[in-house]
């Protein structure tokens, strides 16, 4: 069976590092969504986007957009740079 290699945003090992350095236990889980997030009892799932690319190539996948529609409700959030994951981390901690 032939594995593909999952692209990564140039920018979530920068997400990673700041959610970590601000208390959140991080793992990075690929797909369908790149991070589950965890702080004070509580988590969330993430998506990271390279705020860097054109809007166009920031768009989700078809697999992405059937994803937030079957969780819809649920917390998720896509996020395009490390200070809009912590504004995340923040909300999710504020309950």
């Amino acid at each position: 069976m032939t594995r593909y290699a999952l692209r990564v945003d140039a920018n979530q090992a920068q997400i990673v590092s700041a959610l970590q350095a601000a208390g959140a236990t991080v793992e990075v889980i690929g797909k369908p969504v790149d991070l589950l997030i965890g702080i004070s009892g509580r988590w969330m799932m993430m998506e990271c986007k390279d705020g860097q690319k054109p809007k166009s190539a920031q768009k989700p996948t078809p697999a992405q957009e059937r994803f937030f529609k079957k969780w819809a409700g649920y917390p998720l959030a896509v996020v395009d740079s490390a200070e809009c994951a912590l504004r995340m981390l923040r909300v999710l901690e504020a309950g």
